[in-house]
């Protein structure tokens, strides 16, 4: 879709795609569309969102919506309030990871679900590009409330607290809007007598990010969790991005550890809970979810990556949980919605479980299904130089996938390599099973591949 209208979201650059009548825009074409009655909205630390959501606020109450604000947000408590009051949907002012010169919108109608190219977001872009919205509307309400409690309360209910030991945790909010919430959850483990030890660094909401874009996926920026952690002997570090829909996690060591392996880890947590659910994940790297998932009981389902994509096959499936490697995880009992603050909380229960390091419990894994990560190619012809890698090795596969990109399993290792939704870019992603100089070798081949 063009820019700022991409598959899941609208992000784009300020003054020229994104500006204050640009989202008046879209609150009037939201209300046309989805013709709700109220709706909530929210915004994170960034020194535009709250003009656009003051702007975008105008534009949903001119049309004759009653709107909430819930003020400074993450992306995540806007799912939770659109859920939790029983509203008609939700919009988040937010460019999460992206420089400091975008911004964009998170959209969900009414049950938290995802307003997305194939659901609705074609739409509400031609609805703002033709500019025509009916006129003569009683003004809708606009006021400030806030549901905080009642999110902190449902967090909460994800874990046992009688079962969480003594941890020590470095907490990196990225200066975004991770901060009011860690805080609150810091009071509540005060309250419930909770032995969680919160050390923040990075701490309080700065829209002009003073220690950088929070984007903990860039490697400098992983550097003062790291030190942090090892500074403070902590069991574990977290960082998030800018609207806290993602979570990172550093291991005893200081090491970052790769999203794949947590989503492994998550789904033990709860298929050791309840036994014999659905775990949905992506089909970028798969063979230690399935593995785990198979292990504690468990049943795989295979979803193409996105949120949109990822929400829809739990709905459809009962899944109690998904995953993908890029640091989104969905619950089905948070709305099938993502959350970067549920991971957490379900990590720190299960090392009190195990009373185990962190590292112990991903190095097996890591062993295990060795992978590269996921590496990134700018590329012109992105079908041409998928359709190369397809051809060159068809003949030796025994399984191909196209369900998202390709996917290819050899005996030992296997690949995903696809087009990004939001990005020009290749994402190509490789395991093996235990043999870490294979994984480097068919990396290295696929990636020559690439460059014809």
């Amino acid at each position: 879709m063009p820019a700022p209208f991409k598959a899941y979201d609208i992000r784009g650059k300020l003054d020229t795609e994104i500006t204050i009548d640009f989202a008046k825009k879209v609150g009037q074409a939201f209300s046309t569309s989805i013709k709700p009655n109220k709706v909530v909205v929210g915004a994170d630390i960034r020194l535009t969102s709250e003009g656009l959501k003051e702007s975008l606020t105008q534009g949903l109450s001119q049309q004759g919506v009653d709107v909430l604000d819930i003020g400074l947000a993450g992306t995540e408590e806007i799912y939770s309030a659109t859920s939790h009051l029983k509203l008609d949907g939700g919009i988040e002012v937010t460019a999460s990871h992206n420089p400091m010169d975008y911004n964009g919108m998170k959209l969900v109608r009414e049950d938290s679900k995802p307003i997305g190219a194939d659901t609705g977001l074609k739409e509400i872009e031609q609805l703002v590009r033709a500019n025509q919205f009916e006129a003569g509307f009683e003004k809708g309400s606009v006021t400030k409330v806030s549901i905080r409690d009642e999110y902190i309360k449902h967090l909460l209910d994800y874990i046992d607290l009688k079962n969480i030991k003594p941890l020590k945790i470095v907490a990196n909010s990225g200066n975004g809007t991770a901060g009011p919430t860690i805080d609150a959850l810091e009071a509540a483990f005060k309250k419930l007598n909770v032995p969680i030890e919160l050390i923040k660094i990075h701490h309080e909401p700065d829209g002009s990010f003073p220690n950088g874009i929070p984007n903990p996926m860039i490697v400098e920026n992983q550097k003062p969790t790291s030190d942090a952690v090892i500074q403070h002997g902590a069991d574990f570090g977290l960082a998030w991005d800018g609207d806290f829909d993602r979570c990172f996690f550093f291991d005893e060591k200081g090491r970052f550890i790769e999203g794949y392996y947590i989503v492994g880890l998550l789904a033990e947590a709860f298929l050791q809970k309840h036994p014999g659910q659905k775990i949905v994940h992506d089909p970028r790297l798969t063979w230690n979810t399935i593995d785990i998932v198979r292990e504690n009981g468990g049943i795989p389902v295979l979803s193409k990556c996105g949120h949109a994509y990822i929400k829809q096959v739990m709905r459809e499936q009962d899944a109690i949980y998904g995953g993908e490697m890029s640091a989104h995880h969905y619950f089905r009992d948070f709305f099938y919605c993502d959350s970067g603050m549920i991971p957490w909380l379900l990590i720190a229960e299960l090392l009190s479980i195990k009373g185990q390091p962190f590292s112990s419990l991903v190095e097996s894994r890591i062993s295990k299904f060795p992978s590269s990560g996921e590496i990134n190619r700018t590329i012109i012809d992105a079908d041409r130089a998928i359709k190369h890698v397809e051809d060159f090795y068809q003949h030796d596969a025994s399984v191909i996938d196209t369900l998202d990109g390709i996917s290819m399993e050899f005996c030992n290792w296997r690949f995903n390599l696809r087009k990004s939704n939001t990005e020009p870019l290749v994402r190509l992603n490789v395991e093996s099973r235990g043999d870490i100089a294979l994984m480097t070798t068919k990396t290295n081949e696929i990636l020559s591949l690439l460059q014809l």
